[in-house]
């Protein structure tokens, strides 16, 4: 086995080396590793802070055709280049290579987007209840933002935290999930090598529990956007709550998403729907639709008709042509699927298809998607969010019956129905809870120029992506000036 390439933490402009390192493995192929990564040390995490810290008042004045520029460099490599970043993304991540290339795209869109709206950046001008007194509302950056990403999404969840963190005028130190680094890697470099000023942007690899809470705690941090689990984003709230400087806060953080199918139905796309929104991406996204709530007139032809459609889906090597879905993206992750699918049994659920774990050309993290059936809304895997490719199909009596099914979680993320009624498609938007809602679609599967987010568990603060992003990223000041 060759040497892999080692890659340094990237703090003020430099590639700072470490003594402790981790290797990045090939989920796919776990003899295949994709480098060794420098694991930062609190000090390496202070200098960062203290080199954004130094670079947030000069980025703040710097003109906004600089910061379009920048950001639209680099979309325009990151772009250039997806089909490469694509295949790393996809060789350290698990997905598969045109769900890799599809990330990409959608990182460089980001990027698009946000140079632009550095340009269109504006305020408001209006008179006072006074004579002779105007007023002027403005927008100004935070400072420095903490960026903390999970592994799920290693390229776009960065870029639409980081984009418009630097287009509105914030230095940024950005702490990547572990199993991911390559892509947190080369954004960066990318960011930097566009022409960023020195330090505006800090990357530093390494533990959650040591460098995240060292990042959530440190007085020279104005904000934390982070995306992850529940018990993670509850700590992170409390400590910038009670935290000597009262740090805004941005929490994305996960979900136990519906979909529901009426007797009404095309079923070919439900089935469709049902099959990209549970197991694509090995059902790692927080959008993913793990309960499928089907009316009774339908509900056995669907279990059917999902059977057929989960028996024609290739599970293998991420990289390899014709691949469904690619491996869990790591051995830890694969054994709590495994018990998932354990509880489902154990809870008096029946496992009506897959659920095995699969042996291929090379030693991987591959699972059988597993599809559950006579299972209830009080079941473990109705309530937990899984993160694998783990569905439960819930029988519902008619419409109001399955709403009241999909609201019964303490999550609120993304819903969806398939029906032909506009009726049911209309009432369906207006009393979901959720912040996203589809109809006739995937659960997942996002554009990348409106607002993202959820309700209750889901998440906490404003919304990310499009627009929406500039109340997270910047504060509000209220000017009056009198007449001279």
């Amino acid at each position: 086995m060759s040497t892999p390439k080692r890659f340094g933490n990237i703090i003020g402009g430099e590639v700072v080396d470490a003594t402790e390192t981790t290797l990045n493995i090939n989920p796919s192929n776990t003899d295949d590793v994709v480098g060794e990564f420098a694991q930062a040390s609190l000090t390496d995490l202070n200098a960062a802070i203290a080199a954004a810290r130094s670079a947030a008042p000069g980025w703040a004045a710097t003109t906004l055709g600089v910061r379009h520029d920048i950001l639209r460099r680099a979309a325009d490599e990151v772009l250039r280049r997806k089909d490469e970043l694509g295949a790393l993304l996809s060789r350290e991540e698990g997905k598969t290579l045109s769900e890799g290339i599809g990330e990409v795209t959608r990182a460089g869109q980001v990027l698009g987007f946000f140079a632009g709206e550095c340009l269109r950046t504006g305020g408001e001008l209006m008179p006072s209840v006074r004579a002779g007194v105007s007023v002027e509302v403005t927008r100004e950056p935070l400072g420095v933002v903490g960026v903390i990403t999970p592994w799920n999404f290693p390229v776009a969840i960065p870029a639409w935290k980081i984009a418009p963190a630097l287009a509105y005028g914030n230095a940024v130190v950005f702490k990547p999930a572990e199993l991911v680094p390559a892509s947190a890697w080369e954004l960066v470099d990318i960011l930097q090598r566009a022409g960023l000023p020195t330090g505006t942007l800090n990357l530093v690899m390494g533990s959650g529990a040591v460098l995240g809470q060292a990042l959530i705690e440190h007085t020279d941090v104005d904000a934390i956007t982070f995306t992850g689990s529940v018990p993670v984003g509850r700590g992170i709230a409390a400590a910038c709550v009670t935290g000597p400087t009262m740090k805004k806060m941005q929490l994305e953080m996960g979900g136990k998403n519906p979909l529901v199918i009426l007797d009404d139905a095309d079923l070919d796309t439900a089935v469709e729907c049902a099959v990209n929104g549970a197991y694509f991406s090995t059902g790692q996204r927080c959008t993913a639709s793990s309960r499928l709530i089907v009316t009774e007139g339908i509900h056995d032809r669907f279990v059917e008709m999902l059977c057929d459609r989960l028996e024609k889906l290739t599970v293998d090597d991420a990289l390899k042509s014709g691949t469904d879905i690619g491996p869990a993206v790591s051995a830890e992750q694969l054994k709590k699927n495994l018990a998932y699918i354990d509880i489902g049994l154990d809870e008096g659920a029946t496992l009506r298809r897959g659920g095995k774990r699969l042996t291929r050309e090379h030693n991987g993290h591959y699972l059988e998607p597993a599809l559950f059936v006579d299972g209830n809304n009080n079941m473990r895997i109705a309530r937990e969010e899984i993160f694998g490719p783990v569905a439960v199909v819930l029988r519902a009596r008619d419409y109001d019956d399955a709403l009241a099914i999909a609201n019964d979680t303490e999550f609120g993320l993304s819903a969806g129905i398939c029906t032909t009624s506009l009726k049911y498609a209309t009432d369906f938007r207006n009393h979901i809870r959720s912040g996203v809602a589809m109809v006739n679609l995937a659960t997942a599967g996002l554009d990348f120029h409106v607002p993202f987010g959820g309700t209750r568990a889901s998440s906490y603060g404003p919304r990310e992506q499009g627009r929406y992003a500039v109340e997270f990223y910047t504060t509000v000041k209220t000017s009056y000036i009198a007449a001279g």
